[in-house]
This record gives structure tokens, C-alpha cells and sequence, in this order.
């Protein structure tokens, strides 16, 4: 499918790697939230014809919803759309994958040989999961009682582990790294701790959540709730305990204990909910926009690159210090336009990001808690009630309302910046 464009050229594509060299004044490289967010953004701020997206996939997923299709709440069909709907009209899409970057020639080259150069260069490329760090997986999900809600292939796995649950352990994990949205490792726990008690399963269900972190959750006013919940519901929970191994045919999980090095357990699983190790893009690592690890290097505050002026950054690719969240990005992405809007101009950019995610725990069918906060940990409510109590309006919002305005409102770029629940309090006191 070819996208409208602004200039009747830039339709023509060819399947030979001596493509024309294109340029675009505003080159946009990945079409997930911030992407596609950020070229909607541009195309208001330097016009369509000028702007371009690399993107290789046809389709768009809303993976927050995924938490919910695990448990069987919502399909996996209502989290997808076709990427070509969701383009801006007029911007160029480039159907292809990123191969590499060279900002020192301001150039991309892209899987199939196309050269494009740029004189602004957004980069939203994600993250990568690697699920083949864990011994025995990919492999292991051809096996039955084990589920993933970070993966289309694996999300509806999940659901079925939970409905064929009949008797022991129902075991939950978080990697040792970075993970995007750090709140559904556990998110799938309190909801097949829900299920499990609404068909009568749970008097023989011990349910299991083993993190490789030291702490339940980042932030004390939350963590505090959950340790609440955990302990009323009766869950378990083993702090700095990391999945190495999945034996799949045997229905055993492996976890190294982090703060013994060379301690194993192997715990035996009637369902296994694996969240994959994650790492930075691969195309960002090998470039010199990487950071010492492999993330996208950028000032936290204003999301430029710490080197390369003309280069900026959104969303989970990125090193900013904050929680990867799509509600991250919804902030991040008002306080990137602003600042790419300032430097065309010539101008400091004067817009500060503060570090602003969310995270709607998901606590049962019908309850969320909603955590916001900042960089330093510190919470940044909306509503003016205390949002660590678990609330049936804050499930509504994550279920029915935050879907709504992440299709027509953040990937149009019409809604963000700092407290992005603020203007959904607005909406709701008109």
C-alpha cells in the first residue's frame, strides 16, 4: 500500500539496493507510540512533504491491552491496527527495516540498500526482547502452561496456562533488566490470582511472583499498597530471584538467587508467565548514538543527544532514567516537539522533561492503582484523591478510556505533555 505523499516522486519505490537517495528534512525511524506520535507532530510543525517514517511492520499493536488479553479480558484482535491507517496523511513511509545509522553524514540506511539522508533525525526504535537468553525458550512455548503478555505470539498462551490451571504453582517473573512497562510482570499475577479464586481453583493454586529486584516496586507510596495486597490475597513473593532456565517438557522453571551467585531453585509450574530479558535496539548499539550499554544517549531533559545536536530521541530506546511506559512517552513527546520546534528556530529549547511515567497496576478484574511519579521516585498524582488505593474508576480508564485516546489522541499527536491523566480529569469536570 503506498501512503499519500506531498511530492509525487517519493512514490516510486525500487526493489534494487541502488535506490534512489532520498532526503527528508525530519526523518523518523521506528512506527510504534513515539513514532508515529512524533510524526504526527512533525508534519504540523515543518509539513508533511517533509517529513518521513521507517517502519517495516503492517501492523500496530496497542501492547498495554496485552496485560488484560493474558487474562483473558480483552482479545488480542482489539489491540491491533494496520500501521497505514495510523500514518499521518502526506508522510512518507518507508516500509522497511533500519539497518544502520551514521550521524556523522546524517544518513540511514535502510534492510533493503536505500540510502536516506536528514537534517533532523527522531529516533524510536523501541527495545529488543530476548527471550533466548533464558535456556530452554523460545523453544519452550511450544509447550503447553507456559504464556507471555510481551509478545502477540506468546500473549493468548497465557490466557490458555490460566484456564487449564488445575492444581500447584502458578509462577510469575521479572527479568534482570530493564523491561518496559515494569508494572505487568505482576499485573498478570493479581489477575490470575482473581481468576483462579472466581472458579474456585485457588484454595489449590500457590501463586508465585520471583523478581529479580530488590524491591516490589520502585516507589514506596505504591509499593507499600502492594506489599498490602500481597500479603491479603496471600501471594508470595521472592525479591532478587532470576529465571535462567525454563524446562518446558517437565513443567520446571530454574532461578538464580542474585544475591547468592551460584544458588539455583527449580520450582515446579502448573502455569509460567516468563517476562523476557530486554536490551536496546541493536541498530542504536552499534552506533555512535549509543550510550556505554547500547541506549539511545540523550540529555534527560530536553531528549537531544548528547553529541549530536540534530539527533533526538522518545520512548523505551532511549537511556532516560525514568520508567518505559506509553504514558512516558506521552509526556516525552509534547516536551520533544517543543524542543525541536525551538532549535529550527535557532532558539534554546526551554521545555523541561521531569521524568513524568505511569503505571496502572491492574490489581483484579475490576480495580487498578495508578501510579505516576518522576526521575527521583517522587509521585506525580492527577486526580485529587490518593491514587495508591485500588480504584474500579481507574480500571475503567486503563480498559475503555486510555485505548480511546491512545488511537485518536497520542498517535495523532493531539495529546500528551507532563500529566497526560490531567486532560482526561479535564474532559470529565466539563
Amino acid at each position: 500500500m503506498i501512503v499519500r505523499v506531498g511530492i509525487a516522486i517519493s512514490q516510486f519505490h525500487t526493489s534494487s539496493p541502488a535506490s534512489a537517495k532520498q532526503h527528508y528534512k525530519m526523518l523518523v525511524l521506528g512506527g510504534g507510540t513515539g513514532g508515529i506520535a512524533m510524526s504526527s507532530r512533525m508534519k504540523r510543525l515543518v509539513g508533511a512533504e517533509n517529513v518521513a517514517l521507517v517502519e517495516p511492520s503492517e501492523i500496530h499493536y496497542y501492547q498495554p491491552i496485552w496485560t488484560l488479553v493474558g487474562a483473558g479480558a480483552k482479545t488480542v484482535a482489539s489491540s491491533s491496527r494496520p500501521t497505514a491507517s495510523l500514518m499521518p496523511s502526506g508522510v512518507k513511509w518507508v516500509k522497511s527495516k533500519v539497518q544502520e545509522i551514521n550521524p556523522e553524514t546524517n544518513t540511514v540506511r535502510t534492510a533493503d540498500g536505500t540510502e536516506i539522508s536528514y537534517e533532523y533525525l527522531i529516533v524510536a526504535l523501541g527495545l529488543e526482547l530476548h527471550y533466548e537468553k533464558i535456556k530452554g525458550l523460545p523453544e519452550g512455548f511450544e509447550h503447553p502452561k507456559i504464556g507471555s503478555n510481551y509478545s502477540v505470539q506468546t500473549v493468548e498462551k497465557t490466557w490458555k496456562a490460566l484456564q487449564d490451571f488445575k492444581e500447584g504453582n502458578a509462577v510469575f517473573t521479572f527479568p534482570n533488566t530493564p523491561v518496559k512497562c515494569a508494572g505487568a510482570p505482576q499485573k498478570i499475577m493479581y489477575l490470575s490470582d482473581a481468576y483462579l479464586r472466581k472458579t474456585g481453583k485457588r484454595a489449590k493454586a500457590n501463586v508465585i511472583y520471583n523478581t529479580s529486584l530488590p524491591v516490589i516496586f520502585g516507589v514506596k507510596k505504591y509499593a507499600d499498597s502492594l506489599w498490602e495486597i500481597v500479603k491479603k490475597r496471600d501471594l508470595q513473593i521472592n525479591l532478587r530471584h532470576n529465571l535462567i532456565e525454563v524446562r518446558a517438557d517437565k513443567q520446571e522453571a530454574v532461578f538464580e538467587n542474585l544475591d547468592k551467585p551460584g544458588e539455583t531453585k527449580v520450582i515446579e509450574y502448573e502455569m509460567l508467565h516468563v517476562t523476557p530479558p530486554m536490551g536496546p535496539s541493536s541498530v542504536i548499539k552499534g552506533s555512535p548514538l549509543a550510550d556505554e550499554i547500547g541506549w539511545l544517549d540523550l540529555n534527560k531533559e530536553t531528549l537531544q543527544h548528547t553529541k549530536y545536536p540534530n539527533v533526538f530521541g522518545i520512548g523505551d530506546c532511549t537511556n532516560l532514567p525514568t520508567s518505559k511506559t506509553g504514558a512516558a512517552v506521552a509526556a516525552q513527546s509534547a516536551v520533544l516537539s517543543r524542543t525541536i520546534s525551538k532549535i529550527l528556530k535557532k532558539e534554546k529549547p526551554d521545555k523541561k522533561y521531569d521524568g513524568y511515567t505511569s503505571c496502572p497496576l491492574v490489581t483484579s478484574y475490576n480495580t487498578v492503582i495508578l501510579a505516576e511519579f518522576d526521575y527521583n521516585g517522587q509521585p506525580l498524582e492527577t486526580f485529587p484523591f490518593n491514587q495508591a488505593k485500588e480504584r474500579r474508576l481507574m480500571y475503567h480508564m486503563k480498559t475503555d478510556v486510555m485505548p480511546h485516546l491512545y488511537w485518536h489522541g497520542l498517535l495523532r499527536g493531539l495529546w500528551g505533555g507532563p500529566g497526560p491523566y490531567r486532560k482526561i480529569m479535564h474532559l470529565g469536570m466539563k
